[in-house]
């Protein structure tokens, strides 16, 4: 099978023992779901006082990774299609971790998650190799696990091991820094794209923030704490209609302007972005009279103008089928 091949550097005779165990190593499946951007992006404090850039990331579990991980006896490990390479190395990685430093195996990634437009495609990846790898081993990892290891993977992560629950996540560092709740207020969100190039993330500089902006980062994250625990999605709204504003002044996405007076045309609760992504998401009230029909109208304003990867979808919202 061709493809990118990565060979695990450790190897104790312990390691060895469990890795020619062919029996107990089988062929394992994982998921990850992606992400559409973020509702809040910026540098917070910990429990310590010391800042760490941080993110929220707004879920998106209609576009999947999947991965089978097909153990064998040598050959490091390889993935198909090719160039996966910090996939290969997350598999590598939880080998180790697992205790089975010297084994080696295949990993077929089948994706429905675009590249370089701030969906975590690579990791969703990642994620995914890692629980086809638990699942070959017969072993669970902790979301803790994955996140530590994602980033040792491919050097800066997003929180997608955590799937629907709200946290505050080091995404350069692979932990949480607040856990908000375990669901978003319910939320329709009209997705798009403006159209750009893919972006490669780890080659933008990170946002240089000045004090004035650090200090309305601990408000945001306040009234982000206040809108998950009283389930109030305009404040969200607000909050990541605030966040993208200041992404703007970092990374400026065309068209700005016109996806502003659409969302205020449409009456939306907000706007969001993929900070370090070409993705934007206007966020409507599933609450609001013929929230779905709206929605509808809104996609198609949002083609008109010109934006591509139109989507419509649900966040913890009850009621009619999206289109």
């Amino acid at each position: 099978m061709a493809g990118t091949e990565v060979r695990p550097r450790g190897h104790t005779k312990d390691n060895a023992d469990r890795a020619s165990a062919g029996a107990r190593l089988q062929v394992g499946m994982g998921r990850a779901i992606a992400h559409h951007g973020e509702l809040l992006q910026g540098v917070f404090e910990d429990e310590d006082g010391h800042l760490h850039r941080g993110l929220v990331s707004l879920p998106l579990a209609s576009r999947q990774s999947l991965v089978t991980f097909w153990p064998h006896d040598s050959g490091g490990i390889r993935t198909r299609p090719r160039g996966r390479g910090k996939a290969a190395r997350a598999a590598a990685l939880a080998l180790d971790h697992l205790g089975y430093s010297g084994a080696a195996g295949d990993l077929t990634i089948e994706s429905s998650i675009p590249i370089g437009h701030g969906y975590g495609s690579s990791t969703s990846d990642v994620v995914a190799t890692m629980r086809a790898v638990a699942a070959g081993v017969g072993a669970t990892l902790r979301r803790s696990t994955f996140c530590r290891l994602a980033v040792a993977a491919e050097g800066a992560s997003d929180a997608v091991a955590y799937e629907d629950q709200v946290v505050l996540f080091a995404q350069r560092e692979g932990y949480v820094i607040e856990h908000f709740g375990d669901a978003f207020p319910p939320l329709i969100v009209v997705g798009f794209s403006d159209g750009v190039s893919p972006i490669n993330t780890l080659r933008l500089q990170p946002a240089r923030y000045d004090s004035e902006e650090i200090e309305l980062f601990r408000v945001l994250r306040g009234l982000t704490y206040r809108s998950i625990r009283q389930q109030d999605a305009r404040m969200l709204g607000r909050v990541a209609t605030t966040s993208a504003r200041i992404s703007q002044r970092h990374l400026p996405k065309p068209r700005w302007d016109s996806m502003l007076q659409l969302a205020e045309a449409y009456g939306a609760l907000g706007i969001q972005v993929a900070h370090s992504g070409t993705l934007f998401g206007i966020l409507v009230d599933p609450e609001m009279p013929k929230a779905v029909g709206h929605a509808t109208a809104l996609a198609k304003a949002v083609e008109d103008l010109g934006f591509k990867r139109a989507q419509i979808f649900a966040v913890n919202a009850e009621g009619a089928a999206l289109p």
